[in-house]
């Protein structure tokens, strides 16, 4: 292949500081890369629309997708206390919002095939009597401003919004990783790497070898990736960026291993017998 393999991820710290070496040009033996940036919420209808070769997607969106694109083993956003939350106003009045004070009420979240959306209804089907109201999609960066200029009630954030929502003066009302860790007692599975399966097993595997050197180069040598970490991270303080990096780039980037892919199962299992995605086909996750 000599063409560029085609690319999407977002511009978040994590997506660059792992695909800093690969798109640079510095993994021995990987095919160059043709990298374009968009938010997740857009990755995911390139993926359901077989666009590019290989995509950052949510793991909600790998129902719709498998047929085409397989999951590469590392690469994506996968582990613990990294959860996505849900965040409200303060009352202001001394009392402590609930999960019951949610029913009827709008709440914004970030793509309505995201993980972190899959997590919430999942969540709320268990703690909000009644359900809640309108669902509103609203870019992740909208998200605490609408929170807290009232134009929602709630809002699902994810990534580096768990660093800064304070500075909104909002609060968390639940965190949807810590209760898919207590309900399931896995890692929580947020961002999957993809890549189209027509081209090959073979490919695939290269793919995988170069997105696993790529993450061990950037562990190896941090400061190498920070300028361009920085570039994309739309003026987020250095270190939040750190922040962000340490929490979602972990064992799991380099490897699922068996804990990562009983996680991808068990909510993509859970989710299916729920009715909110189709079910997984024999060896859907399977690279090839």
């Amino acid at each position: 292949m000599t063409e560029p393999l085609k690319i999407a991820y977002s511009p978040c710290p994590n997506d660059t500081f792992v695909f800093h070496a690969w798109a640079h040009g510095r993994v021995p033996g990987a095919p160059a890369l043709d990298v374009t940036f968009a938010d997740i919420d857009i990755t995911n209808g390139m993926a359901e629309r077989g666009e590019f070769d290989v995509l950052k997607v949510s793991y909600a969106v790998l129902p719709w997708v498998l047929d085409d694109y397989a999951l590469l083993p590392c690469g994506g956003a996968l582990g613990r206390g990294c959860g996505p939350l849900v965040l409200t106003r303060d009352p202001g009045d001394g009392t402590e919002l609930t999960a019951k004070d949610l029913a009827g009420k709008t709440v914004a979240v970030p793509s309505e095939r995201s993980t972190a959306y899959l997590l919430f209804r999942l969540w709320a089907a268990a703690e909000v009597p009644g359900g809640v109201g309108e669902i509103k999609v609203l870019p992740f960066h909208a998200i605490m401003p609408a929170v807290r200029d009232g134009e929602v009630d709630a809002g699902l954030v994810i990534h580096e919004a768990r660093f800064t929502y304070q500075n909104y003066g909002l609060h968390c009302l639940a965190d949807m990783g810590e209760h898919w860790e207590r309900t399931t007692g896995l890692p929580i599975p947020l961002g999957a790497i993809i890549a189209k399966r027509s081209l090959g097993a073979e490919r695939l595997r290269e793919l995988a070898d170069a997105t696993r050197t790529s993450v061990r180069m950037a562990w190896d040598d941090p400061e190498a990736s920070r300028a361009y970490v920085l570039e994309h991270a739309q003026e987020m303080d250095p270190a939040v960026a750190d922040q962000h990096i340490g929490l979602y780039v972990n064992e799991f980037t380099a490897g699922l291993g068996e804990n990562g892919y009983a996680a991808v199962r068990g909510l993509l299992t859970r989710a299916a017998a729920e009715g909110l995605v189709p079910p997984l086909g024999p060896g859907a996750l399977d690279a090839a």
